[in-house]
């Protein structure tokens, strides 16, 4: 985490456009059945491992990484940083009444750092160039979005380079959890790498998603030799 954070810092204090995915198994497993999302990951200037699986994964096939760097903690860990540089954020995704709710508790946590800006993430194709012209306009060093897993990273590459913002991270659920729409999973269940399960207890209805950790398990433990090797490129 503390490597993630001086690198983006420094990232973002040189102006250079850097899009950070936190992969967990279930992006991964997406991007190994779905090559178009396989290319689009492959587009990340930066991934980091959001998610115990990941890295159990990653010691399983003898490339360990040293903890995990989840999306919530480093969408914190930016925000002190930009407490002493007067950073601005951006926030995008969930619904009006999250994002408003989670703009307001931001800004009262780190009231250095100004929101300059924020909008629910329900929008589609023809409303893109409006989103993307008021974050322009916004100018935020900061850019945090959090929407459908079929819509968030894909968004994000498509339009990066036109957005111009320095930081750019997909969030997923975090502005739920900053907005007190859902509680962060307690530190037990954290420490026993449960934080999935708790987040299955308050929202029910993700249990599809989940069952794709299984056959996450099963290709790491099967596949363990080729796990590491580069995927041809589409």
């Amino acid at each position: 985490m503390d490597e993630t954070v001086d690198y983006l810092t420094s990232a973002i204090e040189a102006k250079r456009i850097t899009h950070v995915i936190t992969a967990n198994p279930i992006m991964i497993m997406s991007a190994v059945e779905d090559a178009k999302y396989s290319t689009m990951i492959r587009k990340a200037d930066l991934i980091v491992p959001d998610g115990a699986g990941v890295v159990w994964a990653a010691k399983h096939v003898g490339t360990p990484v040293a903890e995990r760097v989840t999306g919530f903690d480093l969408l914190h860990r930016l925000l002190e940083q930009g407490e002493s540089r007067k950073w601005k954020a951006y926030l995008l995704g969930t619904s009006q009444e999250i994002i408003e709710a989670a703009a307001e508790k931001l800004q009262l946590q780190y009231p250095q750092v100004k929101i300059v800006g924020y909008r629910n993430g329900f929008f589609g194709a023809e409303q893109d160039e409006e989103v993307v012209e008021a974050i322009r306009e916004a100018a935020p060093d900061l850019l945090f979005v959090a929407r459908g897993a079929d819509t968030q990273e894909p968004w994000i590459v498509k339009y990066k380079q036109r957005l111009g913002v320095p930081l750019i991270m997909g969030v997923g659920g975090s502005f739920d959890v900053v907005s007190g729409k859902l509680k962060r999973a307690p530190m037990a269940f954290q420490k026993l790498r449960l934080e999935w399960f708790y987040r299955l207890l308050q929202e029910p209805k993700r249990y599809k998603r989940m069952l794709v950790l299984p056959k996450f398990v099963v290709k790491v433990l099967r596949d363990k030799e080729n796990v590491t090797k580069p995927r041809p490129t589409p």
